[in-house]
C-alpha cells in the first residue's frame, strides 16, 4: 500500500507537478514561471503551468457579465486549479451588493466545475462568513488580520494563505502558530522575495522540519484540488 505521501505525489503528478519533490509551493503568485499557482490576467494567453482566475473586485465594470463569461471559459481548461482571485473589498469604490452579487456567481461557478476558490478579502471578513456553506473549498489568501478573525474563519471551514507578512508580523506569527498546518497555504502574492524565506520562517514558528512542511502544503493543495 502506497504511504499518503506516495499517494499525493502520484496525483499531484497527474496535474504536472512533476517535480514537487524539489520545489517549494507558491500558492497564490504573480509570475508565470514559479511553481504553484499562478493568478492569471483576464487578458492574458492561457499559461502552460498551472493557474487560477477570477474577477478582482477592483476590476469590476459595467461589462462584469461578458468578463465573466471569459472567465469561466477559461476556468474549463485542465490547467485551471482554482476559481479566484475573487471576493469583497471594502476599501474600493464599487457597490457591495454588486460585489457580492459577483462572488455569489463565482461561487456558484466553482461548484459547478468542482474548484476551489481563492478569495480577496478586505474589511469585510463578516460578510465573507456568510458563504461557508459552499460546497468547494474556499481559501482566503494574504491573511493579514488578528487571531479571532483567523479562528471565526477556521471554525466555518476556510483555508488561510499567508504571505510575505508573516515574515515580520509577530501577531500573524502566532496565528500561524496554532492554525492547524491541513488548513494552511503559503504565498508570495505580488510582493518580490523567495518563498523559500517564508517556509524557513513557519517551519521554526511551528517547529516541524523544513521538508515536512513542504510535503504538507503539496498535500493540502492535493486536497483542494481533489475535493473542489
Amino acid at each position: 500500500m502506497k504511504s499518503d505521501l506516495a499517494v499525493v505525489i502520484c496525483n499531484l503528478k497527474k496535474l504536472n507537478f512533476i517535480s514537487l519533490t524539489m520545489d517549494f509551493l507558491d500558492f497564490h503568485h504573480h509570475k508565470p514561471h514559479q511553481i504553484g499557482i499562478y493568478n492569471l490576467n483576464l487578458n492574458e494567453e492561457i499559461p502552460s503551468g498551472k493557474f487560477s482566475v477570477g474577477l478582482h473586485p477592483k476590476d469590476i465594470t459595467e461589462n462584469w457579465k461578458s468578463d465573466f463569461e471569459k472567465i469561466k471559459t477559461i476556468s474549463l481548461s485542465e490547467n485551471c486549479l482554482a476559481i479566484g482571485e475573487c471576493g469583497l473589498d471594502g476599501l474600493i469604490d464599487i457597490d457591495e451588493k454588486l460585489q457580492n452579487e459577483i462572488f455569489q456567481a463565482h461561487i456558484f461557478w466553482a461548484e459547478e466545475i468542482k474548484k476551489p476558490i481563492i478569495i480577496h478579502c478586505v474589511r469585510r471578513f463578516s460578510q465573507v462568513l456568510h458563504y461557508k456553506t459552499a460546497k468547494v473549498s474556499l481559501i482566503v489568501h494574504g491573511f493579514n488580520k488578528k487571531e479571532n478573525i483567523a479562528q471565526e474563519l477556521l471554525e466555518a471551514g476556510f483555508y488561510l494563505s499567508f504571505g510575505y507578512a508573516a515574515l515580520e508580523n509577530l501577531s500573524l506569527q502566532n496565528v500561524i502558530k496554532n492554525i492547524p498546518i491541513q488548513r494552511l497555504f503559503l504565498e508570495t502574492d505580488d510582493s518580490d522575495f523567495d518563498i523559500i524565506k517564508l517556509y524557513e520562517k513557519v517551519s521554526e514558528i511551528k517547529s516541524i522540519p523544513l521538508e515536512n512542511l513542504k510535503n504538507q502544503m503539496w498535500e493540502n493543495l492535493n486536497h483542494i484540488v481533489k475535493n473542489g
